[in-house]
């Protein structure tokens, strides 16, 4: 049942021990939220038992699903009435996630995205596609269309929900949001998370990443379309 006034914070997690628990910490440490929700996506690592170590209410996938099917997920599970995701690498950096929050309470935005302000992430041309993707599929000029740490109310959420499954879960909540006439903004905050290395499987990621933006996109050029 939906409990008036609450936040609930949602946390996919695939293999995330080793930050999971900083990131837990510092969540804890600046009070942020009123029920934290990690969704273990497959991990074979201890991601489950740091989240439950740290207190946050544990959503385990058998099986690597996709980051925006671990996200709804975790909507099931939500009792908030807002909601906020984070993703599960922000470590320490995590408690300065408040203005996005604060920017949907406050009442200045249906949904509040996060810019990073701190360098990270390596997209280089994914960020530049989605970016112009966005401003083609919704006339909204975005700078961090791909951020995942993101907050809005419930009444957004049933613009946007259910939500993609894969990497295009970002690009897809933006423009549908902005289609429904919602107010979006983002917010410079000073977070940091692990960067996307020039490794094999950093260049790995952003192939996927890039091939899922392209579906998202194409969904919703056909979207726009019918109607």
């Amino acid at each position: 049942m939906l409990n008036p006034g609450t936040v609930s914070i949602i946390i996919p997690a695939y293999n995330e021990a080793d930050r999971l628990g900083h990131t837990l910490e510092a969540l804890i440490h600046c009070g942020l939220g009123d029920e934290t929700i990690v969704i273990d996506d497959g991990s074979t690592d201890d991601t489950a038992q740091v989240a439950l170590a740290h207190g946050a209410r544990l959503v385990r996938r058998p099986k690597n699903r996709g980051k925006g099917a671990a996200l709804n997920a975790g909507l099931a599970a939500a009792l908030g009435e807002t909601i906020m995701f984070l993703d599960a690498d922000l470590g320490d950096s995590a408690s300065n996630a408040r203005p996005i929050l604060d920017a949907v309470r406050s009442g200045g935005a249906d949904m509040a995205i996060g810019s990073f302000s701190v360098p990270g992430g390596g997209f280089g041309f994914v960020l530049k596609f989605a970016r112009w993707g966005v401003r083609l599929m919704c006339g909204y000029t975005a700078t961090s269309p791909l951020s995942g740490q993101r907050a809005l109310r419930r009444s957004t959420l049933q613009c946007v929900y259910p939500l993609r499954n894969d990497f295009g879960v970002e690009t897809s909540m933006l423009i549908d949001a902005v289609r429904a006439g919602k107010k979006v903004v983002e917010v410079p905050v000073a977070l940091s998370h692990r960067p996307t290395g020039k490794t094999l499987r950093g260049y790995m990621h952003r192939a996927r990443q890039g091939l899922d933006i392209s579906r998202a996109l194409l969904s919703a050029a056909f979207k726009r379309k019918a109607k």
